[in-house]
């Protein structure tokens, strides 16, 4: 499907769908280099999925959807930078290296469900916002696209938490 058919949602969907599939490539991976690779994989989608999220989608459904919700995708943002940043700077056969990856896995599993919940969830209420969903695929997918091709060709950045306070919720 062309980029300019898909909407936020189904682009948002598709990445978290990607995701999944990589995790489970890892559970049964064999051999640190595999594994490396998997991690790279995996850190690097969450990476452009959260800075697409965190710049277009988010900042879009302010005022539209539930603000608890969007607080508490932030934060789980931010949680799971703290483990991308650990994951990118170690080696798989470290002390914990797995571990990071599986609960890295569970805490996206969790935050994929709440903003896929079927009524209450983040992209149900904005779909019922009435969001132009598919204008904000175009950006979604634009932005992704040059966030791909800069880590191609720089590397991928540690990912930076930000401090949430009132002022940064809004």
């Amino acid at each position: 499907m062309p980029a300019s058919l898909k909407d936020a949602i189904a682009l948002l969907k598709a990445d978290h769908r990607k995701v999944e599939d990589l995790f489970e490539s890892f559970e049964s991976a064999r051999g640190d280099a595999r594994k490396k690779t998997l991690a790279e994989q995996i850190c690097m989608e969450l990476v452009i999925h959260a800075m697409i999220e965190e710049e277009i989608f988010y900042p879009a459904c302010e005022g539209e959807v539930v603000n608890r919700i969007l607080d508490e995708a932030r934060v789980e943002h931010d949680s799971a930078k703290v483990l991308i940043a650990e994951i990118e700077s170690g080696e798989p056969g470290e002390e914990f290296f797995d571990a990071k990856i599986k609960v890295l896995s569970e805490m996206i599993k969790h935050h994929v469900k709440e903003e896929e919940k079927r009524t209450e969830g983040l992209f149900a209420q904005a779909r019922a916002a009435g969001l132009d969903l598919d204008a904000l695929g175009e950006r979604l997918e634009a932005r992704k696209t040059e966030l791909v091709e800069s880590f191609k060709k720089n590397g991928l950045p540690t990912p930076k938490t930000v401090t949430l306070n009132a002022a940064t919720i809004g």
